[in-house]
C-alpha cells in the first residue's frame, strides 16, 4: 500500500505545475498525514522539490511542491522498418536527446540489435546523464508480440523476424533492464505521460506509420488486453470479403488505408503513368517516400491524390465508428508521421463518422485531437513504458508484483 500511494502522490504532483500538501490531499482523497509521509520520502528519494509559497490567504502559508525533472530518467527505441529513434526522456516527459537510425525490413535482428545497443549506448553518453539515474530501456515494435517472453513474433513489416527475444538480446547487448510493448500502445503510454492534466482520463490512440495500430487508454490505465495484443485497429474489418491483408484475414482497414495500400489502390484506378506524373516510383523500398509525395500532391490540389487521402480517410472514420462503440471514448489522439498532410482529411472524415453515426452519440461528442507529442511518439511512448511501469499507480503495487506488465525496478 505504501508504494502505491507514493505513486498515487507522484502521479498527482506530475500532473501540476506546482501543488501544496493540503492540495495533494484533496486531489488524492489520501489523508494529510498520509500525504505528509509520502511527500517526505519522495523528497527524500529526490523525485519532487519544494518550490516556493503560495499566496497567503491570512494564515499560514503552504509551501509548494513539483517535479524533479532530472530525478530519472529512461531511453526509448521505436522500432520501424525505414528508420529507428531513439530518446533520451527525463521525468517529466521531455526529450532531453534524440537519435536516427536508418534500419531495412532486410535486416538480420541480430545485427540490427547490435546497431540498436550502439544506437543507444552513444546517446547514453552524448548526454551525460548518470546511468545511476537511467531507469531502463523501452521498446516499441510492430505487433504480433509476446510481452511476457519479450519476443517479437512475426511483424508483416518486419519479414525476417521470427520469433525474435528482443528485450534479451537488447539487456544483454547494452546492459539496461528493457521492457518492449506494441507500438501503438507506446505511444498512447507516451500521450498519457507527457501530455499530463490535458490527458487525463481516457482516449484511444490511433497510430499512423508503415501500418496502422491502436492504443486504447480507459480510464487513465493502459488495456492490453489478455495475450498483450490490444488495440489493433488496422485490423478492425471495414469491407467483409475485401482486399487481402499481410495478417491472412481480408478486408481489414489496413489493406486499404495504411500508405502502401493506398499508393496500391492509387496505381490500380489510375495507371502507372498518372502514378508517375506525380513522381510515384510505386516501389515497396520506397513506400515511404512514395506517401510523402502522394500527401504533398492532395496538399498542392491534385484532384486523383486528393481523392486517393479522402478514401482512405473515409476508411479510418468507418474503423473509428467501430471502436468507438466498443469503447465509448469521449477523445481520439491521432499520431504517426504518416499523418502528416492529411490531418484534416481524417479529422474531418472521423467526426463525421463517430459523431454522426455511434449509438452514444445524443450523450457525448467524440473529441478528435492531434498527438501532442509530434514525431517522435513511438520512441517517446517507448521510454514512457519504463517511467510508467515505475512511476503510475496500478494493481501491482498493490500485489506487491514486481513482474507486471512495465515493471523495471523503480527504486523504492
Amino acid at each position: 500500500m505504501g508504494g502505491y500511494n507514493r505513486a498515487v502522490v507522484l502521479d498527482a504532483v506530475r500532473g501540476r505545475s506546482s501543488v501544496s500538501r493540503v492540495e495533494l490531499a484533496q486531489a488524492t482523497g489520501l489523508t494529510n498525514q498520509t500525504v505528509s509521509n509520502v511527500v517526505r520520502r519522495l523528497l527524500d528519494e529526490g523525485l519532487i522539490q519544494e518550490t516556493g509559497q503560495a499566496p497567503s490567504h491570512g494564515g499560514k502559508r503552504r509551501k509548494l511542491l513539483s517535479l524533479r525533472p532530472d530525478a530519472a530518467y529512461a531511453v526509448g527505441v521505436h522500432l520501424d522498418p525505414d528508420t529507428t529513434v531513439a530518446v533520451l526522456l527525463d521525468l517529466s516527459g521531455r526529450v532531453v536527446r534524440r537519435r536516427t537510425m536508418r534500419t531495412s525490413s532486410q535486416s538480420d535482428p541480430e545485427r540490427l540489435v547490435r546497431m540498436l545497443a550502439r544506437g543507444v549506448n552513444a546517446l547514453i553518453a552524448k548526454s551525460d546523464v548518470e546511468r545511476s539515474r537511467l531507469l531502463g530501456l523501452g521498446v516499441a515494435v510492430p505487433g504480433p508480440m509476446d510481452r511476457a517472453r519479450g519476443m517479437v513474433l512475426d511483424p508483416p513489416n518486419l519479414p525476417d523476424w521470427h520469433h525474435v527475444h528482443l528485450t534479451e538480446l537488447l539487456g544483454r547487448a547494452t546492459g539496461l533492464p528493457v521492457v518492449m510493448d506494441n507500438d501503438a500502445t507506446a505511444a498512447a503510454i507516451g500521450e498519457r505521460w507527457a501530455g499530463g492534466a490535458d490527458r487525463a482520463g481516457g482516449f484511444l490512440f490511433v497510430y499512423m506509420g508503415a501500418g496502422i495500430g491502436g492504443g486504447i487508454m480507459p480510464a487513465d490505465s493502459v488495456l492490453r488486453g489478455d495475450s498483450g495484443n490490444a488495440g489493433e485497429f488496422g485490423h478492425v474489418v471495414v469491407e467483409p470479403g475485401g482486399n487481402e491483408c499481410h495478417c491472412g484475414a481480408r478486408g481489414c482497414l489496413e489493406a486499404y488505408a495504411a500508405p502502401y495500400a493506398v499508393l496500391a489502390d492509387f496505381a490500380a484506378r489510375h495507371g502507372r503513368a498518372e502514378a508517375e506524373r506525380l513522381c510515384l516510383t510505386l516501389s515497396p523500398e520506397q513506400t515511404r517516400a512514395d506517401w510523402r509525395g502522394l500527401r504533398a500532391a492532395a496538399t498542392k490540389g491534385d484532384r486523383h491524390a486528393i481523392e486517393a487521402v479522402e478514401r482512405a480517410a473515409d476508411r479510418l472514420g468507418q474503423a473509428a465508428l467501430t471502436t468507438v462503440n466498443l469503447l465509448d471514448v469521449r477523445l481520439i489522439v491521432l499520431g504517426g508521421e504518416a499523418l502528416h498532410g492529411i490531418e484534416e482529411q481524417v479529422h474531418r472524415a472521423m467526426h463525421t463518422w463517430v459523431n454522426g453515426r455511434s449509438i452514444a452519440r445524443a450523450v457525448r461528442t467524440v473529441s478528435v485531437e492531434p498527438s501532442l507529442i509530434g514525431d517522435h511518439v513511438g520512441a517517446v511512448g517507448a521510454a514512457s513504458l519504463v517511467l510508467h511501469g515505475a512511476y503510475t499507480p496500478g494493481w501491482h503495487m498493490l500485489q506487491g508484483d514486481q513482474t507486471a506488465p512495465g515493471h523495471v525496478g523503480a527504486r523504492r
